[in-house]
C-alpha cells in the first residue's frame, strides 16, 4: 500500500508541530522546510485544522500549534481518515473487472489494507517524535529556518 502525497504531507506537517516548542510556524514556513508548494501545504492544514488536530492562530504571534487531540491522535486512525475507506484496486471502475462477483483477491487486499492500519493504530503522534526523531527534526527544522534567514 502507497500513501497520498496528502497523507505523507499530512503526517510530516503534524510530526514538524509536534516538535515545535514556543515556535509557531506558519504555513509558508512550514511549506518551505518541507519544500513543497504553499497551496498544497495549505490544503493539508486546512484538512488537519478540520479534524481538529491543528490549530491556526492568525496575526502577530500567530501560527499553527498541535492540539491536544493532534498530540494523541492514532497514526492509524488519521491515515484512515485522510486516505478514505476506498479499496486498494478499483473493480467497478469503467471497465469493470470481470471476476468481481467471485473474485478473492479483492478481499484479501481489503484485509491487507486494514492489517496496514492496524499496524500504525497504536501509534500517536507523539511517539512519531520520540528520540531519535524528535531531536532530528527540531535540527532540520532549525537548519532550513536559518537558511531562509540568510537568503537575501
Amino acid at each position: 500500500m502507497r500513501l497520498t502525497r496528502f497523507t505523507d504531507l499530512a503526517l510530516r506537517i503534524l510530526m514538524r508541530l509536534a516538535v515545535a516548542e514556543e515556535d509557531l510556524p506558519t504555513t509558508r514556513d512550514v511549506a518551505a522546510t518541507m519544500e513543497v508548494p504553499y497551496t498544497h501545504t495549505a490544503k493539508v492544514v486546512a484538512r488537519l485544522q478540520h479534524l481538529g488536530l491543528v490549530e491556526a492562530r492568525r496575526g502577530r504571534g500567530g501560527g499553527l500549534s498541535l492540539t491536544a487531540a493532534g498530540r494523541a491522535a492514532s497514526v492509524g486512525g488519521v491515515v484512515r481518515e485522510l486516505e478514505g475507506a476506498g479499496d486498494v484496486v478499483d473493480c467497478e471502475g469503467t471497465t469493470p473487472c470481470p471476476l468481481r462477483g467471485a473474485c478473492i483477491l479483492r478481499g484479501a487486499l481489503r484485509r491487507a489494507q486494514e492489517a496496514f492500519f492496524a499496524a500504525l493504530d497504536p501509534l500517536t503522534v507523539s511517539d512519531l517524535v520520540a528520540t531519535p526523531t524528535g531531536p532530528l527534526l527540531l535540527g532540520i527544522s532549525g537548519s532550513a529556518a536559518a537558511g531562509r534567514a540568510e537568503s537575501p
